[in-house]
């Protein structure tokens, strides 16, 4: 499920960064009762980054997004957990790739809050590179790296001239 939902305008993407691979990664282990959410390879521990949230909330203030801009959730929901899911608590969007957030908590929500014909919901945007240390396993993270940075590098001459610049300067530091 990659359903993802375009950043709105008023959201500056000249100053996203360009990811470095860190050879320390360690990956969010999951503890029994974790909530995991897999988008591909890329797999999320939302207990721990929720957490992180609750612990950060100046960082993550709580928005309200339009039920039309987050794409449909395809799938399974199991439906006694989107009758009791609670409108009331914030969904989740991460940023997965520059100005594209994709809902990794919130599925039950979203699908009462259609059903319910509410317009908007409460959310948490967290932003790159903020919930890269919630990836669950190194492979996930070192793809990660690579996929976000492609982006970056699908973006208009000027800024992959700057982005170069930015990594030979990143490199020679490494280096020296």
């Amino acid at each position: 499920m990659n359903h993802a939902m375009t950043i709105s305008p008023f959201e500056p993407l000249h100053n996203l960064p360009f990811l470095r691979l860190d050879r320390g990664f360690q990956p969010c282990c999951a503890e029994a009762g974790d909530e995991l959410y897999p988008n591909g390879i890329f797999e999320f521990n939302i207990t721990r980054l929720l957490a992180f949230i609750h612990a950060h909330t100046d960082c993550f203030p709580t928005e309200f997004v339009e039920l039309v801009d987050i794409p449909g959730c395809g799938g399974s929901l199991d439906e006694a957990a989107v009758g009791a899911a609670d409108l009331s608590r914030p969904i989740v969007l991460a940023e997965i790739a520059p100005g594209r957030y994709n809902l990794i908590d919130g599925h039950h929500r979203v699908a009462k809050a259609r059903r319910e014909k509410v317009r908007r919901l409460p959310a948490h945007r967290v932003r790159c590179p903020e919930h890269v240390a919630f990836l669950t396993s190194t492979r996930a993270y070192e793809t990660y790296v690579e996929y976000w940075n492609s982006k970056l590098d699908d973006r208009p001459s000027r800024t992959r001239r700057r982005r170069r610049r930015e990594q030979a300067s990143l490199n020679a530091r490494d280096s020296s």
